[in-house]
């Protein structure tokens, strides 16, 4: 497995390559200061696995990997920094990266690491994986509650006997109400959600858990 090391701390990558050295199943293709040259050697080279810093000189890690994704779709970048703030961590996925971790835990964990990425698989360090997890759960909390608010009880209950094939005046028996209301429900839910046929009003419900069906 070749691995490019694009890191501008001394110290820092010298660890590094001692690592990588140290498996005899990783071969250790180059180490690069700098971000164009990271750029450009992942370019020339094809590395497996590019460990990234941050914060490079010339080209930051961040632009550095979104180029790398963009040109060389089968490299996969474990980024490394010193900090593990939201930002930094979602940042570095949303340019390309599949594995971040915090320099203060990469010698315990990089070599499963590089393992996982080069795998196709998303590694997070355990310092950051939690607050990771609880930001990406509070976001689903609130797409669900901005959904389940977006329409009234009465209006969910018309949108699930929609989906369920019930026609205006099956509907309006179901509820006990008339078929006049009814066919008011249905404009406003198809108003409210910008949806306006039957067919994506039933895909919408399905992908909300109105119905099983």
């Amino acid at each position: 497995m070749k691995v490019l090391i694009a890191e501008d701390h001394k110290l820092m990558a010298e660890g590094l390559c001692a690592l990588i050295n140290s498996r005899p199943d990783l071969d250790l293709v180059g180490v690069v200061h700098d971000g164009r040259a990271a750029v450009k050697l992942a370019s020339q080279l094809a590395p497996d696995v590019v460990l990234m810093d941050i914060g490079l000189p010339k080209l930051n890690g961040l632009e550095a990997t979104r180029q790398i994704s963009s040109q060389c779709t089968d490299v996969k970048i474990m980024a490394l920094s010193m900090h593990s703030e939201k930002r930094y961590v979602e940042g570095m996925i949303k340019a390309g990266a599949t594995g971040y971790m915090v320099k203060d835990c990469v010698f315990d964990e990089l070599s499963q690491a590089i393992d996982t990425v080069a795998d196709g698989k998303t590694w997070l360090c355990r310092s950051v994986a939690g607050s990771v997890l609880d930001n990406y759960f509070e976001s689903l909390r609130r797409n669900r509650s901005s959904a389940a608010t977006a329409l009234t009880n009465r209006e969910r209950e018309v949108l699930q006997l929609i989906a369920e094939g019930r026609n205006t005046k099956e509907i309006a028996g179901d509820l006990n109400v008339s078929v006049k209301t009814v066919e008011t429900h249905r404009r406003q839910i198809m108003k409210k959600l910008e949806i306006h046929s039957v067919a994506k009003l039933t895909k919408y419900a399905l992908r909300e858990g109105l119905t099983s069906l």
